[in-house]
C-alpha cells in the first residue's frame, strides 16, 4: 500500500470519527499517532515524536498573540461595549426603516473589531439586540437571521484568532494577514446591510425605533471612543506603515505586542468605567484559559496530523498529481472553496482550516494566478476564511445559528434558517467577488 493510499484511507477515517461526534484534537491525534506508527512500523516512532511536538508547537512566541486577543474579547464583553456599540448605532439607524438590524451589523462589526470570535460576538450581541428588533416588530426569522450572519464578522474583522492560526501554518506575515482582511470585512458588513434592506421591503410593520435628538446621538457616539481608539490602536501599530513619521519604520509593534497592548487597555478601561469587575475578571481570565487550552489541542492533533502527511508524502503527490492535469487554476481554487463550503456546515472554523491547509497550501503554492507567491498565499487564506465563515450560518448544523436560538427559546430553528439564507447569498456573491478581484484582499499589501 503506498503513502498516498494509507493518507487517504487515514483522511476518511478521521472524517469518519469526526462526524460520529469525536473531539476533532483526538480524531486528528489519534489518525495521526496510528498513520506514523504504520508508516514507520514501530510504536517508538510516533512516540519518540510526541517528546519533542508538544514543546515545539506550544514555545512559538506568534502563538502567544491568542490568549491574549481571547483575553481582549473577554474584557470587552464584560466592560459593556458591546451595548454601547449597538446604542450608537441604533440612535443613527433605528428610526430608519430596518436601521435597527443595519444597526446590529454596524455594532456586530464593531465589536468584531476587538473580540476576533465569531460565537463570541453573535452571543454578546444576541443578548443586546434581539430584545430591541423584537420591540420594533422585526419577525423572529429576520432578527435572528441577521443576529447569526452580523456574529460571523467576529471571524473576519481583524483581529482574528482564526487569521493568526492560518499566518503560523502558512507562514505568513500576521500584520498581512490583519491588513488584508479590512475590505473584505466592510464589504461583508455594507452586504449585510443591503440584504437587510432588501428584507424588511417584504416585511409587515414599521420597523422603526422612535427618533432620537441629535444631542442624544452625538452622546452616543462619544461612547464608543474606546472601541475606536483600541482597534485604531492595535491595528494602527500593527499593520499601519510609519515610514513617514520615522524612516524605516514599519509598525510600532509586533502582533504580539499590540495584542497584549490592547489586552491591557481594554481591561483598564472595564476597570475605570465598573463594567469590569473583580469576579468579572476572573471569569475573563478562566474563559479566556479555555478558549485557549481547546486552541492548543486541536493545534496539537493538527501537528500529529500533518506529520503524518508528510511521511506518506500525500500533499506534494496531489500536487504534482493536479499540476499535471492541465486544469486551469482558478477551478482548482473553486474546487477548494466549495469542499470548505460543504465541510464547514459540520465543522468549525478553526479545525477546518488547521485540517485543510497542509494539504490545500502546498497545491496553491504550484499554481499560478498572476500573483506573487506571498499575495497568492493571503489572497488564499482570505478566501478560505470567507468560504468557513458561511458554514458558520449554514443550515443544519451552523454553530452560529444554534448560539442565537439559545438565546431566543421561542423561535423555531427552521424560522432561523429561513432569515439567514439571504445573508449566506450576500456571502456567496462576496466570495466571487474576491476571486474576480484579489486587489480587494491586497489593496493593502
Amino acid at each position: 500500500m503506498t503513502g498516498v493510499e494509507i493518507a487517504l484511507i487515514g483522511f476518511a477515517l478521521m472524517l469518519l470519527a469526526i462526524f460520529l461526534r469525536v473531539p476533532v484534537a483526538v480524531a486528528m491525534g489519534i489518525t495521526g499517532f496510528v498513520g506514523v506508527w504504520i508508516i514507520r512500523g514501530s510504536a517508538s516512532a510516533p512516540l519518540n515524536q510526541l517528546k519533542t511536538l508538544s514543546y515545539d508547537t506550544f514555545s512559538s512566541y506568534s502563538l502567544s498573540i491568542v490568549p491574549l486577543f481571547l483575553l481582549m474579547g473577554q474584557f470587552a464583553t464584560k466592560s459593556g461595549m458591546s451595548r454601547a456599540l449597538f446604542q450608537a448605532a441604533a440612535d443613527w439607524l433605528g428610526h430608519r426603516r430596518g436601521g435597527v438590524a443595519m444597526a446590529t451589523v454596524g455594532a456586530c462589526a464593531g465589536f468584531g473589531a476587538i473580540c476576533g470570535s465569531s460565537l463570541a460576538t453573535a452571543s454578546t450581541m444576541g443578548q443586546v439586540a434581539l430584545p430591541e428588533m423584537r420591540r420594533a416588530g422585526y419577525s423572529d426569522a429576520l432578527a435572528t437571521g441577521v443576529l447569526a450572519a452580523g456574529g460571523t464578522l467576529g471571524i473576519l474583522i481583524p483581529p482574528s484568532v482564526i487569521l493568526v492560526i492560518y499566518a503560523i501554518l502558512a507562514e505568513q506575515n500576521i500584520a498581512k494577514m490583519f491588513a488584508a482582511a479590512i475590505v473584505p470585512g466592510i464589504l461583508a458588513a455594507v452586504g449585510y446591510m443591503i440584504v437587510v434592506r432588501l428584507m424588511v421591503s417584504r416585511e409587515s410593520g414599521d420597523l422603526r425605533a422612535p427618533k432620537v435628538a441629535y444631542a442624544k446621538r452625538l452622546k452616543s457616539l462619544l461612547a464608543v471612543w474606546p472601541v475606536i481608539l483600541i482597534f485604531a490602536l492595535v491595528m494602527g501599530g500593527i499593520a499601519a506603515d510609519w515610514n513617514w513619521v520615522k524612516p524605516g519604520v514599519q509598525a510600532l509593534f509586533t502582533p504580539t505586542e499590540g495584542a497584549a497592548i490592547g489586552m491591557v487597555i481594554t481591561g483598564l478601561y472595564g476597570a475605570a468605567t465598573r463594567g469590569l469587575t473583580w469576579s468579572g475578571f476572573v471569569e475573563s481570565v478562566l474563559a479566556a484559559a479555555s478558549a485557549t487550552a481547546m486552541i492548543f489541542l486541536i493545534l496539537l492533533g493538527a501537528q500529529l496530523f500533518n506529520t503524518f502527511l508528510a511521511f506518506t508524502q500525500a500533499p506534494q503527490t496531489l500536487a504534482e498529481w493536479i499540476g499535471g492535469l492541465g486544469v486551469l487554476p482558478i477551478f482548482v481554487l473553486l474546487g477548494m472553496l466549495v469542499f470548505y463550503l460543504v465541510f464547514g456546515c459540520v465543522m468549525d472554523s478553526l479545525s477546518m482550516i488547521l485540517l485543510t491547509v497542509p494539504v490545500f497550501f502546498p497545491i496553491i503554492e504550484t499554481l499560478d494566478f498572476g500573483l506573487t507567491a506571498e499575495a497568492t498565499a493571503i489572497w488564499f487564506g482570505i478566501l478560505a476564511l470567507v468560504t468557513v465563515e458561511i458554514g458558520l450560518i449554514t443550515p443544519p448544523v451552523g454553530l452560529n445559528l444554534f448560539i442565537i436560538n439559545g438565546l431566543a427559546k421561542d423561535v423555531p430553528i427552521g424560522q432561523t434558517y429561513r432569515g439567514v439564507l439571504p445573508f449566506i447569498a450576500s456571502d456567496i456573491l462576496r466570495v466571487a467577488l474576491l476571486l474576480a478581484v484579489p486587489s480587494l484582499a491586497l489593496i493593502w499589501i
